[in-house]
């Protein structure tokens, strides 16, 4: 199964254990991440395609490290004026793992205390 998500601007494909890169999200290496605006979810003729994002689909994510892309060196002169310019930029960036993608439809493990209180409202 894949996803195609929506972070930082961009589309990204995506499947379980996939690691990637994107534009620079909070939370420290280790931290859980949700990304909510999937476009697309499944394989296939059984393919969902959101409108514009696919309803109750969520992919799960853990931040692996935060880092920096390579330099953009921006250089500029002017001929036979003696003018040049050069500056750098370097783009903060995020890697990820993709743990799950949990499609619409398809409910979230519950937790013990949701468990606990689902079966406390069925007595």
């Amino acid at each position: 199964m894949f996803a195609v998500i929506k972070t930082g601007g961009k589309q990204y494909r995506v499947a379980a254990n996939d690691v990637l890169t994107i534009e620079k999200l909070s939370g420290d290496a280790g931290a859980k991440i949700e990304f909510t605006e999937v476009l697309m979810v499944g394989v296939g003729a059984d393919a969902t395609i959101g409108a514009p994002f696919v309803e109750g689909a969520i992919v799960t994510a853990e931040v692996v490290e935060h880092g920096r892309a390579k330099k953009v060196i921006a250089f500029k002169k002017r001929r036979r004026q003696n003018s040049k310019r050069s500056r750098g930029h370097r783009q903060h960036n995020t890697t990820v793992r993709i743990i799950d993608i949990a499609a619409a439809g398809k409910a979230k493990k519950a937790s013990k205390k949701s468990e606990a209180a689902a079966e406390a409202a069925a007595e």
